[in-house]
């Protein structure tokens, strides 16, 4: 085990009923200090090539405009990090006092040329100071050690360089470009990844050198979310928290990549970690901002919401990955995907209008008897049930007495509410029973953190039973109506984000005030697909273009997706340049990397199988590639399956 040996999660991280911002060292970044109390700071980055002076300052120039109070610039080689003096001074001299950041990753002689010219750099452990060959060996102590001098030797000069200017370090640990030797001794794992930063960070202090931000990103929001506090934790042990860059790294774009962005970042926010952020989208930068102002404001709103309630303990260290549910009722909890209920109690039409995957699993009635009866399994308030239902049809209890009384229940499925007050009852034997799965609701005014709060509270008490989350989605009061898509999209995702990450619910009863319920059923699918709780279509891991991408990302992620978007749960990486490639694609299933001018390398999971692929012949190569491995079907068929 690594340093400060880590107890129970709850042992050093913030209430999750009385949240408070984690008090992180202040760190000067130009004028615009980050950690402490300082506001949360937003941030994105330029798609210019940094070697085209102009372009990258008037879109740095716009950037900073549009909000941005960093600005990250991509720093491939040492031609880059000489053009930011140049680029620097002509900021200035427009008036734009932006801080500037230089992102690098294999070169270290450019970070140390950067060092003295911009306000912070940002290095990637896993690629600054290692050559990834994707090796399996096993590190005898000494070997390790020795790795680790090594490292001191090739990164040390770039820590006295950023003390004597004054510069900022972020230490940005990317889950998919993790060190041949941290893989092979922590695994693929939150763990690992923490202890890549940690590695650095005792660089640094050895250097008497403190004024570091660290990130954890991933490009899966659950592992993202687990790695955060894991990070937090081993700094608490530590004895420094150091200021956090919160992220989603390659979240993709449109509706999927703010719902994945938001999901983790807001889920953090919440609960009083992160001092900055970035949305990482594959679209133009200044549509990031937007996005990132909407996190932020959505956790400064609802962060001091307190629960007058004992505070709940994880199970086992708080920092699994996995489903909290091990029982089963019907195809609802363990071993199943998330189900999904469409409310129709207020709309008892259109009920038989749903198809393909996007079909809600079940259909809520209420106390209305439908004129059209779907194929889907109705779910009727208790009384009504018993006198109207088909077999397939079940009950929902608006109470646990009301349902301990019913002279009538579904001998395999009921549908009961679940309240505080029954959680907190002296006795709660009621939660072994086999038949029951319990709907968390609330009326507070963040719903997430009470239902969060139940079913942490049911499992300390030995329930792991399927449990469904009910929730109305609201627009802000300011907001118009309906919300936009996007808007829609980020608010359910910040919404839900205490419960999805931590997969703690087994499904969604999704309302979303104003609007049909099919509206409802379409954010439930793509929040649950968000956080892997339930995959109905293809999932794309595409990076935020910049200056080392070698293709127009845009237009290329548009392409594959019209290609390959009806291949149901496929994971497919589209990453701008090799230092997007086999690590950073984290867990796709076939990844598209530019790997010089005009030419693609073809990826099956971390393995290159075509090299130098022709870019006018790259998306038929990926097509033929998905058909020779058996996980090709064609639209028209894909169409059949799902009607």
């Amino acid at each position: 085990m690594v340093e400060g040996s880590l107890k129970a999660l709850q042992t050093y991280y913030t209430s999750l009923v009385r949240p408070r911002r984690l008090a992180t060292r202040v760190v000067p970044i130009g004028a615009v200090p980050v950690g402490g109390d300082n506001p949360i700071r937003i941030q994105t980055m330029t798609t210019t090539d940094t070697l085209d002076i102009e372009a990258t300052v008037a879109q740095v120039i716009q950037l900073a405009e549009a909000g941005a109070e960093y600005v990250r610039l991509a720093v491939p080689s040492q031609k880059e990090a000489e053009a930011l003096a140049e680029i620097k001074k002509r900021l200035r001299q427009a008036g734009c006092r932006v801080p500037l950041v230089a992102d690098i990753h294999f070169t270290p002689r450019a970070a140390e040329i950067a060092a003295r010219l911009v306000e912070k750099v940002r290095i990637n452990p896993g690629n600054y100071a290692d050559k990834k060959r994707f090796e399996r060996r096993t590190y005898t102590d000494a070997e390790y050690q020795a790795e680790l001098e090594r490292i001191y030797e090739r990164f040390a000069p770039l820590v006295r360089l950023c003390k004597e200017y004054g510069t900022a370090l972020r230490i940005g640990v990317n889950h998919g470009s993790l060190s041949d030797r941290i893989l092979n001794r922590y695994g693929d794992t939150p763990e690992g990844m923490v202890e890549s930063a940690m590695e650095f960070v005792r660089i640094c202090e050895a250097e008497g050198f403190y004024n570091l931000v660290i990130s954890m990103k991933a490009s899966n929001p659950v592992v993202m979310v687990a790695a955060y506090r894991h990070l937090v934790a081993r700094l608490k042990a530590h004895g420094v928290i150091y200021p956090i860059h919160l992220g989603v790294t390659e979240a993709g774009d449109g509706t999927d990549g703010r719902i994945k962005s938001a999901l983790g970042i807001e889920a953090l926010l919440l609960d009083g970690i992160g001092d900055t952020v970035r949305v990482s989208l594959t679209e133009p930068p200044v549509q990031e901002l937007p996005t990132c102002r909407a996190l932020v404001a959505f956790a400064e709103r609802y962060r001091s919401v307190a629960l007058e309630l004992p505070e709940p303990k994880w199970p086992g260290d708080g920092l699994v990955m996995q489903r909290l549910t091990h029982g089963k009722v019907q195809n609802i909890g363990a071993g199943y995907p998330a189900v999904v209920i469409a409310d129709h109690s207020q709309h008892p039409y259109g009920l038989s209008l749903y198809g393909g995957e996007q079909k809600p699993d079940y259909i809520y009635v209420g106390r209305t008897v439908p004129e059209e009866l779907p194929s889907v399994p109705l779910i009727y308030e208790a009384t009504l049930w018993a006198k109207v239902a088909r077999p397939l049809d079940t009950p929902y209890f608006d109470s646990v007495a009301a349902w301990l009384s019913a002279p009538l229940r579904h001998p395999t499925l009921n549908w009961v509410r679940l309240t505080v007050e029954d959680l907190m009852a002296e006795r709660t034997d009621f939660l072994k029973a086999e038949n029951v799965v319990w709907v968390l609701e609330s009326s507070a005014e963040l719903p997430a953190r009470v239902l969060r709060w139940q079913r942490l509270r049911a499992a300390e008490q030995g329930c792991f039973a399927p449990m469904v989350a009910r929730l109305t989605i609201t627009p802000p009061t300011n907001s118009p109506e309906p919300l936009p898509a996007h808007q829609l999209a980020v608010e359910a995702a910040c919404q839900t984000s205490l419960l999805l990450p931590d997969q703690l619910v087994d499904g969604l009863w999704l309302t979303v005030a104003g609007r049909s319920p099919a509206v409802g059923v379409r954010v439930a699918f793509d929040l649950l697909q968000a956080a892997r709780l339930r995959l109905t279509r293809t999932d794309y891991i595409a990076c935020p273009s910049c200056g080392r991408t070698l293709f127009n990302l845009e237009e290329v992620t548009a392409r594959i997706r019209a290609r390959t978007s009806h291949l149901k749960g496929l994971k497919i990486a589209v990453m701008g340049c090799i230092v997007n490639g086999p690590g950073e694609m984290a867990d796709a299933d076939y990844g598209y990397v530019g790997a010089g001018p005009g030419v693609i390398h073809l990826y099956r999971g971390k393995e290159i199988v075509r090299k130098n692929v022709k870019e006018s012949e790259a998306l038929e190569a990926l097509v033929e590639l998905i058909r020779a491995d058996g996980r090709w079907v064609e639209p028209a068929e894909a169409d059949e399956l799902k009607a």
